[in-house]
């Protein structure tokens, strides 16, 4: 199976005087997986998501994904092949309070033509994002509407179809379901799973509530392959 994530001797510091937040061997995540990753607060994950998009680098070692090198990028090809190949879902949202549901969503294609141009092999753009936010049971009365109107669970469906869209290879999550209560987030992650699975996206889902382990192909705890000391993180 072909890999989509790749590291290999990393290592990363903020500053060299200080010691080492993440310091891991090797991290390997194939293609179509869904990996759970979780460790305690101060732990490097966000860090390593960091590593990931391309917004760090580190100070040794390998970060390949889909098989290209970020670390041999400049900044503005990994910039770029962030938006083509990766989308993110995130804790607070991030979506544009001022601009609609559809305007929200559309952002990834606008930063993207890659993406834009493989949504538009299938159909027009806006009749996806419209395909997109059925499938996501947001009514069609919603989709005119300023971002920062909807409710909690609204939003974070807007999120989903904003990191989806385009079919991005890889998704990643940062704790996208800390706010909601227990029934939501299942609801949630079993969409988010299954949206998933129909793209055979990769998924990476970063949580520090261990409960929804169970529902993905491979659980991670990220103090296991980190081998920086716990007490210097």
């Amino acid at each position: 199976m072909a890999v989509a994530i790749d590291l290999t001797d990393i290592r990363f510091r903020w500053q060299r005087t200080l010691p080492a937040v993440l310091d891991i061997p090797s991290l390997v995540i194939e293609s179509g997986e869904s990996v759970f990753l979780h460790g305690p607060s101060g732990s490097g994950k966000s860090t390593l998501l960091g590593l990931l998009g391309g917004v760090l680098l580190p100070e040794t070692g390998s970060v390949s994904l889909l098989g290209r090198e970020l670390t041999a990028m400049n900044g503005r090809a990994r910039d770029r092949f962030r938006a083509d190949h990766i989308g993110f879902l995130f804790q607070q949202f991030n979506l544009v309070p001022y601009l609609s549901v559809l305007e929200n969503i559309l952002l990834p294609c606008r930063f993207s033509a890659f993406r834009r141009e493989r949504v538009e092999t299938e159909a027009p753009l806006v009749s996806v994002a419209k395909k997109l936010l059925t499938e996501l049971d947001l009514a069609p009365v919603l989709w005119q509407r300023q971002a920062s109107t909807l409710s909690v669970g609204q939003q974070q469906r807007v999120a989903m179809a904003r990191a989806l869209i385009g079919r991005p290879e890889i998704i990643i999550a940062d704790e996208p379901t800390s706010a909601l209560d227990v029934e939501r987030q299942n609801a949630f992650l079993d969409l988010l799973l299954r949206s998933c699975a129909e793209t055979s996206a990769t998924l990476l889902f970063v949580s520090h509530d261990h409960r929804l382990a169970e529902k993905f192909t491979r659980e991670i705890a990220l103090p296991t392959i980190n081998h920086a000391r716990a007490d210097m993180v």
